[in-house]
């Protein structure tokens, strides 16, 4: 593990002379930068939560102290839940966030339907750079208008898709409702990301269209993590940042192989982020693949929050939007997933007496501006039904 010790080292020690918010996580720990000099060390600096990141971001916005860089130098900046503004810097290992890229074959002569969200969220221009830096031509499409997808599809020869894989689903279903058959499908490779890659739908792609595909791990904070591969199961973690599967009580590593919080340290030394909780649960390979960490797989959340059609929901945006609302007693959202389309439900409950008139609108107008996630229902149920249960519960089943 010499090569990540020596980073690590390197790492911390920028963080902790040009990050104040870093500098202060250490100096609360009583955690020196010489205290760490491999990445067995890293243990001693506390595990920052997303929940502590938003605090510190709101204490000292925009950043929370830990960019580095001059934000003027800045190509673009993000909103994520809390809100936190995410600076993006400019790249400073290019080529290494490539790999997803080139392993699915993605290359000059493609050209590439990138129907990720471009606005706010960074995973539309994240995916666009990644096909650009690997010479790919890019169809900035964004979400839906599917029968406009598949025009322009057919009318340009599209051979590549990146986006959500139940959305190439849908796309496929409305192509062969078309006439449109596997053979005359112009689609060759994919990527997918932002919800689980299933069995039956690698078994589609692959199998009867015959696609090179693989399956992108990322998040807004951190970018892209990793990628499947048909060689090995769970995901290669990519070299641009150093996972660790941590105990979410202790903060303490967990053996490798067994299921822990997902625990990153960003080598991205504009923007540093170290010991930073993913909530996910999964665990890594004992050994390094290749000379590279390699994540098993991904097991849930560990904390409230879960990703609904690719954007986590947190327990407390939903709380903040009842907030709005003094006649409402107790809000709960309740994901399921029928036709293999996430559905948000927001179960509601008021105090005696009160109309409901006008309310269901206005809650989903506030919870999509609050949570940027459309509420497909709101229901008011009595008083007493939500009681103890998780804020946001998810009842989807994954075929």
């Amino acid at each position: 593990m010499t090569h990540f010790d020596e980073r690590v080292k390197a790492l911390v020690a920028h963080a902790y002379a040009n990050a104040p918010a870093i500098k202060a996580l250490m100096d609360d720990a009583g955690v020196a930068p010489d205290d760490i000099q491999t990445t067995q060390d890293l243990v001693k600096i506390p595990v920052l939560s997303k929940d502590a990141l938003v605090e510190i971001h709101q204490k000292n916005p925009p950043f929370g102290g830990f960019l580095t860089v001059d934000p003027s130098t800045l190509p673009r900046i993000y909103i994520s839940p809390g809100p936190i503004y995410d600076p993006q810097p400019a790249p400073q290992e290019p080529e290494k966030v490539l790999e997803p890229f080139k392993y699915v074959g993605f290359g000059a002569g493609d050209r590439v339907l990138n129907t990720f969200a471009y606005h706010l969220t960074p995973a539309g221009i994240l995916l666009d750079e990644g096909l650009r830096g690997v010479g790919a031509t890019v169809i900035p499409a964004g979400p839906g208008n599917t029968d406009l997808q598949i025009m322009m599809m057919m009318a340009l020869g599209i051979n590549g898709f990146v986006g959500q894989p139940s959305y190439l689903m849908q796309i496929l279903d409305k192509m062969e409702s078309m006439g449109i058959t596997a053979e005359a499908n112009p689609l060759n490779k994919a990527l997918f990301s932002a919800e689980p890659y299933m069995p039956a739908q690698r078994e589609r792609f692959e199998g009867a269209y015959g696609m090179n595909t693989t399956s992108a791990y990322g998040t807004a904070d951190l970018g892209k993590v990793g990628y499947s591969r048909h060689d090995m199961m769970g995901f290669r973690l990519l070299d641009t940042l150093f996972i660790q599967i941590v105990d979410p009580q202790t903060g303490e590593e967990v053996e490798a192989g067994n299921t822990g919080e997902i625990v990153a340290t960003t080598f991205n030394k504009a923007y540093p982020l170290i010991r930073f909780g993913t909530g996910d649960l999964g665990a890594l390979h004992p050994e390094l693949i290749d000379g590279k960490q390699h994540l098993m797989g991904l097991f849930g959340r560990s904390g409230e929050a879960i990703k609904v059609r690719g954007m986590f929901l947190h327990p407390n945006q939903l709380r903040g939007a009842a907030l709005q609302f003094p006649i409402i007693t107790a809000i709960q959202a309740v994901i399921t997933r029928p036709e293999n389309k996430d559905y948000v439900a927001v179960r509601v409950e008021l105090k005696d007496g009160v109309p409901t008139d006008g309310i269901a609108e206005k809650l989903q107008q506030l919870a999509q501006m609050a949570v940027r996630l459309r509420v497909d229902e709101v229901q008011f149920v009595p008083q007493g039904t939500i009681g103890s249960e998780r804020v946001v519960r998810d009842d989807r089943k994954w075929d």
